[in-house]
This record gives C-alpha cells, structure tokens and sequence, in this order.
C-alpha cells in the first residue's frame, strides 16, 4: 500500500495534483481543502495517500494532513459513500467541523454540506458518531498563502467541473460565489465551498 509520498510538485489543480517521485509522476484526487494547504508549483511535497482498489481502476487520493485522510477513511466506510462523494464532502467543508457535527450529532449543520441530504446525515452520525470520537490525530500541515486573483476563478471551475457539475451549473453558482464574497478577501477555497453551497441550494 502507497502510504505517503514526498517530492516534486509538478501540476497543481483544485481537484488533482501531480508528483514527481524520483522521475514517476503520481496523479493523486484531493479535497479543495487540501489544494489550498499542499504547497506551491515545483516545490517539495509531503502528501498522505489512500489507495482506492477497484477491478477496473487504481485511482490514489491525497490529503494535506493524517487527520484529512482518518476522515476520508470512515466516509467511505458509511453506506452510500464512494472515495468520489467523500471527496466532495472535504471540499466542502472543514475537517474540525465535519467531526463536530458528528460527534454531537447536528443532523441539521450536517444537511448544510454540498450532497448531504438528511437520510445520509442521518447515516453519518449513527455509523461514525463513536469512530469519530475516537480519533485522535493532529490536524498538521502547513497552509500557505492563497493562490493570485487573477486564476482564482478559473481554478474553482475547474474544481466544481471536477466534482460532477456542468459547465453551465457551475458557472451559475460560481457567479452567486463570487457575489456573495464580493465585500470579503476570498481565497479559491472559500468561493469554491460558496459555490457548493448555492448549488446545494
């Protein structure tokens, strides 16, 4: 099993990443939480991986923390979450709060998450409500500053074109994103999660 991976960071993307591990180059999946916090172009990278097994693909997903990939680790075990929606979910919203939500089993904040509806919030908590509790791993990681304006908007297209919606959806409620940010210093994490936001709406 690929458990980390340290090198050269050599593509960048809100949903994929490519790195460059003595001359072999690992795409890898990661949440938009973890585009933010992984590091710059051409730099060196640490990265923990989850290698997800299926008959007809071998698809590795990145995390910026341990605590990301825990997480990830116990979606994908509840009913009806593939390593796909888990990814969705990350990109949604933060790790502290998604644990919070289902540690005090707030189905309701729980609804609030992009492709959260109340059955599967329900599922949340009833299957990791305890699992959750006992985890007990440092968040880690080193955040860096947020990339220039100038691609914000294109990176968070790409990022809800990645995640399954259409160009037209996802040009609507970037839109309304950038609306709602308007008065703020957005980062592309910040409008991607607003944007997920107005088209769970």
């Amino acid at each position: 099993m690929i458990a980390r991976l340290r090198g050269e960071l050599i593509a960048k993307y809100p949903t994929e990443v490519v790195i460059d591990v003595n001359g072999i180059g690992f795409g890898l999946q990661i949440s938009v939480s973890t585009f933010e916090k992984i590091g710059d172009l051409h730099s060196t990278v640490q990265i923990f991986t989850y290698l997800h097994v299926r008959e007809d693909i071998l698809q590795l997903y990145g995390f910026a923390t341990e605590e990301e990939r825990a997480i990830f680790r116990l979606l994908i075990s509840v009913t009806g979450i593939g390593p796909k929606m888990a990814q969705g979910i990350l990109s949604g919203i933060s790790v502290p709060d998604l644990k919070t939500y289902i540690a005090s089993g707030n189905t309701a904040a729980l609804t609030t998450i992009p492709g959260v509806g109340r059955k599967l919030a329900d599922r949340l908590v009833v299957e990791l409500k305890e699992k959750v509790g006992r985890l007990d791993i440092p968040a880690g990681g080193v955040t860096i500053p947020a990339d220039p304006q100038g691609t914000m908007r294109s990176e968070a297209l790409l990022a809800l074109t990645s995640l399954g919606y259409n160009r037209t959806t996802a040009e609507r409620v970037l839109r309304a994103a950038l609306e709602e940010l308007a008065d703020t210093s957005p980062t592309v994490e910040s409008v991607i999660k607003a944007a997920l936001r107005h088209a769970a709406g």
